[in-house]
Protein backbone atom coordinates (compact mmCIF):
# COMPACT_ATOMS: atom_id res chain seq x y z
CA UNK A 1 0.00 0.00 0.00
CA UNK A 2 1.26 3.75 -1.09
CA UNK A 3 1.24 6.43 1.14
CA UNK A 4 -0.25 9.42 -0.63
CA UNK A 5 1.65 12.92 0.08
CA UNK A 6 -1.23 15.50 1.88
CA UNK A 7 0.38 18.19 -0.21
CA UNK A 8 0.67 18.15 -3.97
CA UNK A 9 3.38 19.96 -5.25
CA UNK A 10 2.18 19.98 -8.20
CA UNK A 11 0.10 23.72 -8.81
CA UNK A 12 -2.68 22.20 -10.74
CA UNK A 13 -3.37 19.68 -8.27
CA UNK A 14 -5.24 23.29 -6.54
CA UNK A 15 -6.57 24.39 -9.25
CA UNK A 16 -4.51 27.77 -9.12
CA UNK A 17 -3.51 28.06 -12.65
CA UNK A 18 -6.76 26.88 -13.70
CA UNK A 19 -8.70 29.62 -11.50
CA UNK A 20 -6.33 32.66 -12.69
CA UNK A 21 -7.09 31.15 -16.54
CA UNK A 22 -10.67 31.11 -16.14
CA UNK A 23 -11.33 34.42 -14.40
CA UNK A 24 -8.54 36.26 -16.68
CA UNK A 25 -10.37 34.96 -20.35
CA UNK A 26 -13.67 35.99 -18.44
CA UNK A 27 -12.75 39.12 -17.47
CA UNK A 28 -11.19 39.92 -20.63
CA UNK A 29 -14.13 38.05 -22.65
CA UNK A 30 -16.66 40.78 -20.43
CA UNK A 31 -14.52 43.35 -21.28
CA UNK A 32 -14.91 42.72 -25.12
CA UNK A 33 -18.84 42.19 -24.79
CA UNK A 34 -19.06 45.48 -23.08
CA UNK A 35 -16.89 47.32 -25.93
CA UNK A 36 -18.81 45.29 -28.42
CA UNK A 37 -21.93 46.66 -26.92
CA UNK A 38 -21.15 50.53 -27.35
CA UNK A 39 -19.89 50.43 -30.46
CA UNK A 40 -21.68 47.98 -32.53
CA UNK A 41 -24.90 49.29 -34.29
CA UNK A 42 -28.11 48.45 -32.95
CA UNK A 43 -29.27 45.36 -35.48
CA UNK A 44 -25.92 43.62 -35.24
CA UNK A 45 -25.78 43.51 -31.48
CA UNK A 46 -27.66 40.42 -30.83
CA UNK A 47 -25.65 38.32 -33.23
CA UNK A 48 -22.46 39.53 -31.63
CA UNK A 49 -23.30 39.17 -28.01
CA UNK A 50 -25.14 36.10 -28.49
CA UNK A 51 -21.40 34.36 -29.47
CA UNK A 52 -19.44 36.67 -27.13
CA UNK A 53 -21.98 34.94 -24.60
CA UNK A 54 -21.52 31.77 -25.32
CA UNK A 55 -17.83 31.60 -25.54
CA UNK A 56 -17.71 32.96 -22.16
CA UNK A 57 -19.96 30.42 -21.11
CA UNK A 58 -17.96 27.52 -22.40
CA UNK A 59 -14.99 28.44 -21.09
CA UNK A 60 -16.43 28.50 -17.59
CA UNK A 61 -17.97 24.91 -18.47
CA UNK A 62 -14.29 23.98 -19.14
CA UNK A 63 -13.29 25.59 -15.72
CA UNK A 64 -16.02 23.54 -14.09
CA UNK A 65 -15.81 20.09 -15.82
CA UNK A 66 -12.89 19.55 -17.92
CA UNK A 67 -9.97 17.38 -16.35
CA UNK A 68 -6.82 18.18 -15.03
CA UNK A 69 -3.67 17.59 -17.14
CA UNK A 70 -2.60 14.52 -14.40
CA UNK A 71 -6.46 12.89 -15.42
CA UNK A 72 -5.63 13.19 -18.84
CA UNK A 73 -2.06 11.65 -18.66
CA UNK A 74 -3.55 8.89 -16.71
CA UNK A 75 -6.18 8.67 -19.15
CA UNK A 76 -4.34 8.47 -21.93
CA UNK A 77 -1.31 5.72 -20.34
CA UNK A 78 -4.54 4.09 -19.76
CA UNK A 79 -5.66 3.90 -23.69
CA UNK A 80 -2.86 3.11 -24.88
CA UNK A 81 -2.67 -0.13 -22.28
CA UNK A 82 -6.28 -0.79 -23.68
CA UNK A 83 -5.06 -0.69 -27.07
CA UNK A 84 -1.82 -2.35 -27.17
CA UNK A 85 -3.74 -5.48 -25.48
CA UNK A 86 -2.41 -4.92 -21.77
CA UNK A 87 -4.55 -4.84 -18.89
CA UNK A 88 -4.57 -1.20 -16.87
Amino acid sequence: MTRRDSQNPLAEGRWLYRRIYTFAISAGLWALLMRTVGRMPAEMLPHATDGLMGLLALILVLYLVAPTAQQLIALSANARLRIMGGRP
